[in-house]
């Protein structure tokens, strides 16, 4: 049995507990956190028997085999580090690390020590990303996409904690070099490193604030952000964060003969085949092959409600799931490191673009930007993800 521990015992800890115990030969023997209360509680609530308040120690009286990290991401490259040199395996909540060159050493550690890491991008194993995957191993888009999509929409009026971040001006979430969008695009950025070239020629990134943080007169956060990318092949993607187009979390492919739509918060796929129609047809049947994907993705979903494979956090569980099985096998992880490297070296470019490199200070800094950038000259493997 694997012996798992918990290391940061706040919100998300709870989705980690419920996933985990969702999956065979695999028990958490412990948790910590820097604040004690905190740890005890999350151990009262799951009954965990091992509370500690520092993680050297947890290591040194436990000995597990995984930890995941759930901390904030400024700490999230010691306490890797610490837990790889003790030779236990890294679950690391996104995003992964805090630079690329950061994600670049704890990865090189790992394969020194034989040990695996893995980033906490879970939207990536979500039952219809899984779908998605099997679509193109399929051949429907007519081989690889020549463009790709990936929206992502954040909810400011969240009370849990986007108020929390707007009215603490000491939150952790403002020290980040990205702000709020370095806490939360990783998601979005990761669904593109997945299909594009490690070597990434042009990258434009141009960033603001909506109406709303406008009107609060926060000069420090950005919440609206676009980005554009094309790799050497000559692929190309875009990026949208935004806070406010409501309910909008999609990755879109583009192919010679097709594309398809994944949209994460119906949990649906939506395969569209270059199909001409003649005359009229083209004004219903078209709409008609739309309607009946909808049933379809609808039948599926009940399917899987019915199943008990329908939860809210499946993604995670099949992500760690995943994890825990390369680990027990010898076999790769789950996530490629070339991608976890890549989306970090993205989200570096992106910083620099909209910050220049600092901390925004004041409304100079805040201001939109552009720029042209040649990134990327350190050559990385290309190995996709596992069916």
């Amino acid at each position: 049995m694997l012996r798992v521990t918990i290391v940061g015992c706040g919100k998300i800890a709870d989705q980690h507990v419920h996933a985990i115990r969702r999956i065979p030969d695999c028990g958490i023997v412990a948790v910590c956190d820097q604040e004690p209360l905190m740890a005890q509680q999350l151990a009262e609530r799951f009954k965990i028997p091992g509370v500690f308040s520092n993680a050297q120690e947890m290591l040194k009286a436990v000995l597990p085999d995984v930890v995941h990290i759930t901390t904030p991401p400024q700490s999230h490259y010691t306490l890797a580090k610490g837990c790889l040199e003790a030779g236990s395996h890294v679950y690391l909540e996104k995003p992964f690390t805090v630079t690329s060159q950061e994600a670049e050493s704890l990865i090189e550690l790992a394969e020194h020590k034989n040990i695996k890491i893995t980033a906490g991008h879970n939207l990536q194993f979500t039952l219809e990303m899984l779908e998605m995957r099997r679509l193109m191993r399929e051949g429907l888009v007519g081989g690889e996409p020549a463009h790709l999509e990936s929206y992502f929409s954040y909810d400011l009026g969240d009370p849990t904690y986007a108020k929390g971040l707007l009215q603490d001006q000491n939150h952790w979430v403002r020290k980040l070099p990205g702000g709020l969008l370095h806490n939360i695009i990783s998601h979005g950025v990761a669904k593109l490193a997945e299909f594009l070239d490690d070597d990434i020629p042009d990258i434009v990134a141009i960033a603001g604030q909506s109406p709303r943080l406008k009107s609060l007169d926060d000069e420090q956060i950005l919440d609206e952000l676009r980005v554009l990318l094309r790799d050497k092949t000559g692929r190309t993607g875009s990026f949208c964060f935004s806070t406010q187009l409501k309910g909008l979390n999609q990755l879109r492919l583009y192919g010679p003969e097709g594309s398809i739509v994944v949209d994460h918060i119906s949990g649906t796929v939506v395969r569209n085949k270059y199909r001409p129609c003649k005359s009229y047809l083209t004004y219903f049947v078209p709409p008609l092959r739309a309607a009946r994907e909808h049933l379809r993705n609808a039948r599926i979903n009940v399917t899987n409600f019915i199943r008990q494979r329908l939860h809210q956090d499946s993604g995670m569980k099949e992500l760690i799931d995943r994890f825990y099985h390369s680990i027990r096998s010898g076999s790769p992880p789950p996530i490629p490191y070339r991608e976890i490297i890549l989306t970090a070296r993205i989200m570096d470019e992106i910083f620099v673009q909209i910050y220049g490199g600092q901390r925004p200070q004041g409304r100079e800094n805040t201001k939109e930007t552009k720029r042209n950038v040649t990134a990327f000259d350190l050559p990385l493997s290309v190995v996709g993800h596992q069916p």
